[in-house]
Parts: structure tokens; C-alpha cells; sequence
């Protein structure tokens, strides 16, 4: 039975579950039916966490090696196996645990403005109403909510801190191994972003995906009432998840996202908060990855909050 020979590993929020699905367009890759399965990161472990809506989380992670494996138990002759779970790169378990189980498996990491993916963060929650509070209140209780057992997601500004989680990989696995990207370059040019992916996988680059729909926006609903009626759960939603495919709520669920949400802008005074704080990391950052980072350091955000 395979076991994947690469993964995306983050960061959250900065354009894995667009490449999850993009990837898994292509003939020549089986993605795991399960994104998100948190295998790496939580294995052998009791998931359970205590923030709003956190539940969810516990309940699609694959905490076993024999659930893990299942996830692959369909594939046959594609050149790529894979899956796709953002928290790889924030977790301090994961980057062991996969050297342990699939030791030559290629890496992707997609890095984010860690401003913008921190804001993205709070979007995401905010849209799904498990967010109550302003960005900068939750900013204010993030240690606390750590200390309380609340899901990654929920620490805004401490997993923008990418230095600490890229050395970490970069200790056990070979630079070859590695390849790291920006978001920005995702969002501008997403098919040149998925060939030199697809050189790095050693896939047929002539592939051409659909990237019309952008998977997984994030962003406040236009109108409350609609929001709390096609975003939330309830008995409604509940019921046409029972009788609908799979892949068409997915789609339907990313075009009502796209017509439904709207952007709004981070202060500038919590911008230069947050970038006062990451100064140093991304410094570290540029060098340990090779990238020029000098566009995070400016005062407006360099991609929308998705």
C-alpha cells in the first residue's frame, strides 16, 4: 500500500487548499479523498481542542498509521501521490514524523505575508461565526487561548513565525527535497505556479488546470442574514449535504463564497504592530529560504485577504 511521496505543508491560509484541488486535476496525481488529514502532526494522539467550532478539526484528523494508509489505498500508477495539510509547517511534530515515515517524500511550502496571513486567519473565523471578537481583541487573547487548548487556526500572529518551522525541516530533509513559494506568485500567476510545481513533482507540465474558482476565500458576508443562512451550520445546509455530490457543494460553496463575501482592510496601526513584530523572522526567514521577502516589509498588503 503507498504512502505519499510529497505534501504540501503549509502555510495555512496562504493557498494549500487552492493547490490541493488544482493537483488533483491533474492525470498524473492521486490526492488523499481527505484534505486536511493532519496525519503528521497528530499521530498517535487524542485530538481534541477547546475553542469555538474547534471540534471539527478532531474529527476529520487520521490519527492512526492504518487510517493514514487508507487515504492511499486507491492509488495506482500516478507519479505523484499526495495530500495537502497546512499545520505540517506550524506543528513541532510534524517535520519528525514524516521523516520517520516517508523520509524522501518531496515538500512544498507556500509562504505568506505573515501580516496578511494572520488577518486571513481571523477572516476564516469570523466568516464561519466562530470569531466574535475584532481582529485586534483576538490579537489581545491569543496567549491565553493558546494556554486553554485552542486550535492552530486560532493563533493569529505566533504561526506567522516561520523561520523556527522552516529550520525545522530543513535539519532533517535535503534542500532538494524542499521547495519553498510565495502566495503572492500564487494569486498572480497560478498556472506558472503550478508548472514549476509540476517540473519539481516531475509531472507533465503541458497540463493546463481550471483555476477559475478560488478555493477557500475568506472575507465577512455582504449580508448577515444570508451569511448565517449559507455559511453556518444549520438544519438547511445539513440536509443539502445529504443529498448533494460532494464535488458539486464544493463548487457551489466556492462560487456562493466568492459572491457572498467582501475584503475588509487591517488598520494601518495594527499592520505596523503586527510587521514591527515579525521584522527579525522575516529577516531569518530570507536567508534560510533563498527568497527576496522585501515586499513584506512595506506598509500595504501586498495580496487581498483571502
Amino acid at each position: 500500500m503507498s504512502l505519499p511521496n510529497f505534501l504540501i505543508i503549509g502555510a495555512a491560509k496562504a493557498g494549500t487548499t487552492a493547490l490541493y484541488h488544482y493537483l488533483n486535476q491533474h492525470p498524473q496525481v492521486y490526492m488523499s479523498p481527505e484534505k486536511e488529514t493532519n496525519f503528521f502532526a497528530f499521530e498517535g494522539q487524542e485530538v481534541h481542542f477547546s475553542g469555538p467550532g474547534d471540534e471539527k478539526m478532531s474529527e476529520y484528523t487520521i490519527a492512526t498509521l492504518e487510517g493514514y494508509k487508507e487515504q492511499f489505498e486507491d492509488a495506482s500508477n500516478e507519479v505523484a501521490i499526495g495530500e495537502a495539510s497546512p499545520w505540517y509547517l506550524y506543528s513541532d511534530r510534524a517535520a519528525e514524523n514524516i521523516h520517520r515515515h516517508v523520509p524522501h517524500a518531496k515538500l512544498i511550502v507556500v509562504l505568506r505575508n505573515p501580516v496578511d496571513r494572520a488577518f486571513s486567519s481571523y477572516l476564516h473565523l469570523a466568516r464561519d461565526g466562530r470569531e466574535r471578537l475584532t481582529f485586534e481583541e483576538g490579537l489581545s487573547l491569543e496567549e491565553k487561548r493558546i494556554a486553554q487548548g485552542w486550535e492552530y487556526i486560532w493563533h493569529y500572529r505566533r504561526a506567522g513565525l516561520y523561520a523556527t518551522q522552516v529550520e525545522r525541516f530543513l535539519s532533517l530533509f535535503h534542500r532538494e527535497q524542499m521547495r519553498f513559494y510565495l502566495y503572492d506568485d500564487l494569486e498572480a500567476d497560478p498556472v506558472r505556479f503550478l508548472s514549476d510545481i509540476y517540473e519539481f513533482l516531475n509531472l507533465d507540465t503541458s497540463f493546463m488546470v481550471n483555476t477559475s474558482l478560488r478555493p477557500n476565500t475568506s472575507g465577512l458576508p455582504k449580508n448577515r442574514l444570508l451569511g448565517r443562512l449559507l455559511l453556518r451550520p444549520n438544519p438547511l445546509k445539513a440536509t443539502v449535504k445529504l443529498l448533494t455530490p460532494k464535488q458539486f457543494r464544493y463548487n457551489l460553496g466556492q462560487r456562493i463564497n466568492q459572491r457572498l463575501l467582501e475584503k475588509p482592510s487591517l488598520s494601518q496601526e495594527t499592520r505596523q504592530k503586527l510587521l514591527s513584530g515579525y521584522r527579525d523572522d522575516i529577516s531569518s526567514l530570507q536567508d534560510l529560504v533563498g527568497l527576496d521577502l522585501s515586499t513584506w516589509f512595506e506598509a500595504q498588503p501586498s495580496t487581498p485577504a483571502r
